[in-house]
This record gives C-alpha cells, sequence and structure tokens, in this order.
C-alpha cells in the first residue's frame, strides 16, 4: 500500500475511485484464481509431505518437512492460541488441498474529536493464500479476540494449513520469481490479531491507497460501518512497470 499522502481525495470523488476499484480488484482477484488452478497441484500438501497428507506414495525428504511443521506448531501451542502441546502427524491428513483466496485486513486506528476508534481496512490488491475450510481467518481473528466461543479444534486445523502453506511456498525457491513475471508478489507475512502464525500473501503489482483518516470518517460516519477498503489510483495504473520490459530495453 502507498502512503495514503500520495493521493488526495475528497468525498465527492469517492463513489467513482471506489467503484472502480471494486471492478479492478475483482479483474485481478479472478486473474490469480485463474492462475491458482494451474499451480494447485505444485501447491498440494501431498507433494510434500506424502502419506501423511493422504497420499498412496511417499515423497521425497517428507520427514524432514514435518519436522519443520511440527517444530512450529509446538512454537505456536502456546498463548493465544492454546493449542495441544503435542503434535499429532494425523492431522496433516485433515488439511485440504484446493486453494483459497481470503481478503488481507488491518486495523487502522482514526482519531474522532479525540477519541481513538478502530476500523478495519481491507487490501483491494492483495489476499491471504491458504487451504480452502470451513473455518475463515476471520473466524481465527474472533476466536483469538474472544468475539466467539473458540473451537480449539478449528482453530488447530486453521494454524496447521497456515504452517503447511508456508512450509510448501518455501520449498519451492523459484515460486516468487514465477509470480513476479505474472505480476503477483507472493511471500510470507504476520497479522498482528493473529501472533506469529505465518500466512502466504500474494499481492498485484498494482499499488493501492489509503485516503486521509477525515475521509474514511465521513464514509464510515455516513455507512455506519467501521470498515473501508483501500483504494487504487487510475495514474498508478497507468505508470505500473514492466520489469521484462525494462530488462530487455537495458539490453539494447
Amino acid at each position: 500500500m502507498s502512503d495514503e499522502s500520495q493521493k488526495q481525495l475528497t468525498l465527492q470523488e469517492l463513489p467513482d475511485v471506489r467503484r472502480c476499484t471494486e471492478g479492478l480488484a475483482k479483474l485481478l482477484r479472478e486473474h490469480l484464481q485463474q492462475h491458482l488452478k494451474v499451480f494447485q497441484p505444485l501447491l498440494a500438501p501431498e507433494r510434500l509431505l506424502g502419506k501423511a497428507a493422504g497420499s498412496k506414495a511417499d515423497a521425497p525428504d517428507s520427514e524432514r518437512h514435518i519436522s519443520a511443521i511440527r517444530q512450529k506448531y509446538r512454537d505456536l501451542a502456546a498463548a493465544p492460541y492454546n493449542l495441544a502441546a503435542e503434535f499429532e502427524t494425523h492431522w496433516l491428513n485433515l488439511v485440504g488441498s484446493r486453494l483459497d483466496l481470503q481478503p488481507w485486513e488491518y486495523i487502522h486506528e482514526v482519531t474522532d474529536r479525540g477519541e481513538k476508534k478502530a476500523i478495519t481496512m481491507t487490501s483491494t490488491v492483495r489476499w491471504i493464500l491458504c487451504y480452502k475450510s470451513d473455518f475463515s481467518v476471520l473466524d481465527a481473528k474472533k476466536s483469538l479476540a474472544g468475539k466467539q466461543a473458540p473451537n480449539l479444534e478449528n482453530l488447530r486445523q486453521f494454524a496447521l494449513s497456515a504452517l503447511v502453506m508456508e512450509q510448501v511456498i518455501a520449498s519451492l525457491p523459484g515460486l516468487p520469481k514465477l509470480f513476479a513475471e505474472l505480476r503477483y508478489e507472493i511471500k510470507t507475512d504476520y497479522s498482528p490479531e493473529l501472533g506469529r502464525l505465518p500466512l502466504v500473501t500474494v499481492a498485484s503489482c498494482i499499488p493501492s491507497f489509503r485516503p486521509s483518516d477525515d475521509l474514511i470518517l465521513a464514509a464510515t460516519g455516513f455507512s455506519g460501518v467501521p470498515a473501508f477498503i483501500e483504494l487504487v489510483d487510475g495514474d498508478a495504473v497507468r505508470n505500473v512497470q514492466d520489469p521484462f520490459r525494462r530488462h530487455i530495453e537495458a539490453l539494447l
């Protein structure tokens, strides 16, 4: 996300910018989903974990990968997750293989007449890459924040799925470059609301920005919902650089 000072926006301009942003975000997500259909066999847990993830055959070096996941799980098992300390290998068989994209969200604090207000910001050009599950990132955040009754089994599988995804991505060192060629960045990041749990994120090369706090306050005041989306500047879209073209031009 670019700095908010790079783009000043008025309340009157907001509806048009937001409409364009939502259309672009939909297009970027659809393109990314098409790419992920091709990548799905490569990112399947069975490829890395073999029989432990439900495959009929062993996978090369699967014990090393399982050991790495086990250690990361133990580091994560304490508060705020409070999971069972002992890792059970058969849990890996419960991790799905279907890929899913979930919103990247974060809390942005704004000051309204001396009072701090928490606004949930959603990125329109960045997503969390995970294995499809009935227990979402939002469910995990609510559970850890005490906003819904914790289901430790669901929370455990959610955390374990994230650890498996991180391990799968780490086993493919050429993947970030390949994603970059497709104009996306794939990397591991952390959400303050989820503690030390690594999350694999995928972001478009098109930057987004957060408008001024005054505009966010005005918009959320009208809607009555403390949530807002990052926006995309049309000029930023037109100025997106092509690394491959720059490389060719440098050679010429």
